[in-house]
């Protein structure tokens, strides 16, 4: 029989890889400054290191969307939603 931990982790991980996972997506625009863009999405996303905020702007303006992160749909929401409110252009599509 298994240690309570094991049972524990394969529990975990079980539920882990069965929920959904979701794409936040940020869009470019012609609006906002590349600053403004990076400070909200470093409040918006607080897992999102400088650097990887710098360059989830950059491909946005490149590309017009970029993928921000990926979470469960409740997080996603939260996390576009956030943007949102800075005027910031972002969507959730599932992963």
């Amino acid at each position: 029989m298994a240690s309570p931990d094991v049972e524990q982790e394969i529990l975990e991980r079980s539920l882990t890889e069965h929920v959904p996972r979701y794409a936040v997506i940020l869009h470019n625009d012609d609006v906002n400054s590349m600053e403004h863009v990076v400070d909200a999405l470093l409040k918006s996303v607080p897992t999102l290191s400088e650097q990887h905020a710098i360059k989830v702007m950059m491909d946005a303006h490149a590309d017009g969307t970029a993928v921000v992160t990926v979470c469960p749909l409740e997080t996603a929401e939260f996390y576009r939603d956030r943007l949102q409110s800075f005027s910031i252009g972002a969507s959730i599509e599932a992963a």
